[in-house]
């Protein structure tokens, strides 16, 4: 008994079981008429060695073969229902998806001039292969890559385990088909000259790949029950749901949108139609807009159907998008929102009062954060000035110092007071003397950088901490700073009072600086400026002197 023969019947057993043993679904129906397809390719290589007359070995090959060219297109169906594509089966795409199958299987039946195979010696179970022959296997080859590509593909975004056994058994299962298609191709046709010829490799590879398509749907089949409990759960929703094509045809339609729509399969749900009594309102014309020129986009609105305390009524609509996300469909809903509006306006009734209560507590929250916020103003700054406080300084300054030593960042502070400031208070009154203060304050402000933190020390004396800033940096500023104040002239009724200023410099820029107590060191560090100062006032004032 030939091996073609024993693989046929073993495929015949599998289509028989799969027949007597299970509920036919849609995914069976698809791979049902694909086992049919292959069980001929045995079938008819086993039938061509069992007569001598021509005719009839022609036409168990042409039987053969003809399955071939369906064998790839089958394939190619059968994943895209198993990956859950079908919806890329619509009339067209098939059409084009079997066009080269049908090409080759008239090339197959026609046979011009032996293109495709002719006999030797006048029988066809010894035969050559013609340029049809060839242009049908690299066809097939082709839908099978294509097929495996799109599993692959599958594989790759599938999160279910279970799911992801089953494309990969199927996966495997094409990779055997393939690879006995190309070991016979080898062997029986391009070899056949010099290795004797070996019976039932093709056969073989699809009863392999059939085993393995059974253990997908059987094993870890769980495509058709998810879809029929999805299709129950689809016509039991309390929501209406409408499921269209692009062209607004209706592909499903559930019993819960009767109250809302009249529709059945295959009518046409004209949006516009439905909502013409409410197109006088300006959100229905957007969502209409919307509707008609952007099928790709999700929206959703709410109406009210019916006068006075009629039902309301929230339409939701979903794009459905192919692999290419382009628009092939939409899924509208109709949900009965009366209940919950009522409950929102008088939601709203309640929030309203709340609302008002709110709206005092804030106010009273804000007085509260202005009052907090000069609060905070005042403990940190002078009130004459507006420069920072004493207080402030030395805790900005003992944080900083400590930075500047780990980092060895060099920094330089300012002490300085205003010449004179006893006998311009005497002279010319205490209101003077603030606004002498508060100009030179103001020229000293405008020569500072956003970084450098200056504060009131004491009385009219004043300090500046300038980060980052060498001794020569400290040079410069220090001499724009005396300039800026010396051309600074406060009016008092008649008189000119001009302003100088005396100040001592200390710079930091020891690379190996280390300090242990901050307060201790800071201690030392104003002792220093201060004693540059009081040099700087001995010395004859409007002078900078360094430390």
């Amino acid at each position: 008994m030939r091996p073609d023969f024993l693989l046929f019947i073993c495929l015949f057993v599998l289509f028989a079981s799969v027949i007597a043993l299970n509920r036919i679904t849609q995914t069976h129906k698809v791979y049902l008429a694909f086992h049919f397809v292959m069980m001929l390719w045995p079938l008819g290589q086993f039938a061509v060695r069992t007569t001598d007359f021509p005719v009839y070995q022609l036409f168990y090959l042409n039987l053969s073969f003809v399955a071939l060219s369906l064998l790839g297109p089958g394939w190619l169906i059968f994943v895209l229902f198993l990956t859950q594509r079908s919806h890329l089966l619509k009339s067209w795409r098939l059409g084009a998806y079997l066009a080269p199958a049908l090409v080759c299987m008239a090339s197959v039946v026609w046979n011009p001039d032996h293109a495709f195979l002719k006999p030797v010696a006048g029988l066809y179970d010894q035969r050559e292969y013609g340029a049809l022959f060839w242009l049908l296997t690299l066809l097939q080859f082709a839908y099978f890559s294509f097929a495996l590509i799109i599993m692959f593909q599958a594989i790759r975004t599938v999160r279910s385990a279970n799911e992801r056994k089953q494309l990969a058994t199927t996966l495997v299962g094409m990779f055997v088909l393939t690879v006995f298609a190309a070991i016979d191709l080898m062997v029986n046709v391009l070899l056949a000259n010099w290795l004797p010829t070996i019976p039932g490799l093709m056969s073989l590879g699809i009863l392999l790949s059939d085993i393995c398509f059974v253990v997908a749907i059987y094993r870890y089949g769980m495509f058709d029950i998810l879809s029929m409990a999805q299709r129950d759960l689809f016509h039991h929703l309390a929501m209406g749901i409408v499921v269209v094509d692009e062209n607004a045809k209706v592909l499903e339609v559930n019993r819960s949108a009767a109250p809302f729509v009249r529709l059945s399969k295959g009518d046409a749900f004209e949006m516009e139609k439905f909502l013409a009594p409410l197109q006088t309102k300006g959100e229905v014309n957007e969502f209409l807009f919307q509707y008609r020129h952007h099928p790709g986009e999700r929206m959703q609105t709410e109406i009210s159907l019916g006068e006075g305390a009629g039902r309301h009524v929230s339409i939701q609509i979903s794009p459905v998008l192919d692999h290419f996300k382009q628009a092939i469909g939409r899924v509208i809903t109709f949900h009965d929102v009366t209940e919950l509006r009522k409950l929102v306006d008088e939601m709203n009734r309640k929030n309203e009062a709340l609302h008002e209560r709110n709206l005092e507590l804030i106010a009273i929250q804000e007085e509260l954060f202005r009052v907090n916020q000069k609060l905070e103003q005042m403990a940190v700054t002078d009130g004459l000035t507006g420069c920072y406080n004493r207080r402030f300084l030395m805790h900005q300054l003992e944080h900083e110092v400590m930075l500047n030593a780990r980092h060895r960042i060099p920094f330089s502070i300012f002490l300085f007071d205003i010449d004179f400031f006893k006998q311009i208070n005497d002279r010319y009154g205490h209101v003077i003397g603030d606004e002498v203060i508060r100009a030179t304050t103001d020229a000293v402000r405008s020569e500072l950088r956003r970084t450098d933190i200056f504060a009131r020390y004491g009385g009219e004396e004043f300090t500046v901490y300038l980060p980052h800033t060498s001794r020569q940096q400290a040079e410069v500023l220090a001499d724009r700073i005396m300039r800026a104040v010396a051309d600074n002239v406060v009016h008092a009724g008649g008189d000119r009072v001009s302003i100088t200023i005396s100040m001592g410099i200390v710079s930091e820029e020891d690379d190996y600086l280390r300090i242990d107590n901050a307060k201790e060191y800071l201690r030392d560090l104003f002792s220093r400026a201060d004693a540059a100062l009081y040099v700087a006032k001995n010395e004859g004032r409007n002078r900078i002197v360094y430390a």
